[in-house]
């Protein structure tokens, strides 16, 4: 099977709409293109409560969790602590990490900036080219800023050491019609290839015209190419036009 994954957004500022989160389908992309399922996301407060819930939850469920955000050096960054504790380890501040920082930022340095030189007990450090402040690894929890820049350097250095799957291709057509009147035909290829092929519509309007999207994805080409043809002969037999 597929390894699989799951998502964790943290930050007070994306669920009041202050912040667009951008990693979500930055991660999202990154896992298609190597074979890994992303089956759940969830976007959390900055609460140690709720990270530790949500952490212990989904490292349970997946192959691999990723967190964005809480990992700075404010007093609202508490990722790294919650972390220690959904594990149930102390912390250790790495000395390492503290001399590149004092490289890095000399005399402006500020003793807030050595909170991101603090780690769980037992973490791998996720290298950050960007910002010198690290992300971590705990068991099978990947840990990265929220930054967006800061992330998708992050997740560079740990896309390797993934497992891979088999790659989800997709096949795609647009129809001048609505999804009502293809969602019978349609309905019937997904229970012929139930769980073996993803068949999804998605409506939007094209020169004020009602028009449908249908999306097919399998990591089975075979399948795929089945199934693709079979929305391509219903299309004719109801006599819908491509676009």
């Amino acid at each position: 099977m597929n390894p699989t994954c799951s998502i964790i957004l943290i930050g007070d500022e994306i669920l009041s709409g202050r912040t667009k989160d951008e990693n979500l389908n930055y991660i999202a992309c990154e896992m298609v293109k190597i074979g890994i399922r992303l089956q759940e996301v969830r976007v959390i407060l900055d609460d140690e409560n709720a990270i530790i819930e949500t952490v212990n939850a989904l490292r349970k469920k997946y192959t691999y969790v990723f967190t964005t955000g809480g990992i700075g050096p404010t007093h609202d960054d508490i990722t790294m602590q919650s972390i220690a504790k959904a594990f149930k380890v102390g912390t250790y501040k790495d000395e390492k990490i503290v001399k590149q920082f004092k490289q890095s930022y000399g005399e402006t340095i500020s003793e807030a900036t050595f909170k991101m030189a603090e780690f769980p007990i037992g973490a791998e450090l996720i290298p950050n080219t960007v910002t010198t402040a690290p992300g971590f690894k705990m068991e099978n929890v990947f840990v990265m800023a929220g930054i967006p820049k800061v992330m998708q350097i992050m997740l560079k250095e740990v896309l390797p050491y993934l497992k891979h799957g088999k790659i989800v291709k997709s096949k795609h057509v647009d129809i001048l019609a609505g999804e009502s009147t293809i969602s019978l035909g349609f309905e019937k290829i997904q229970n012929k290839y139930a769980g073996k092929v993803s068949l999804g519509s998605y409506p939007f309007k094209k020169d004020d015209k009602y028009c449908t999207s249908l999306v097919l994805r399998s990591d089975d080409e075979e399948l795929l190419n089945s199934a693709f043809n079979d929305v391509k002969n219903m299309l004719s037999d109801l006599s819908i036009i491509a676009i």
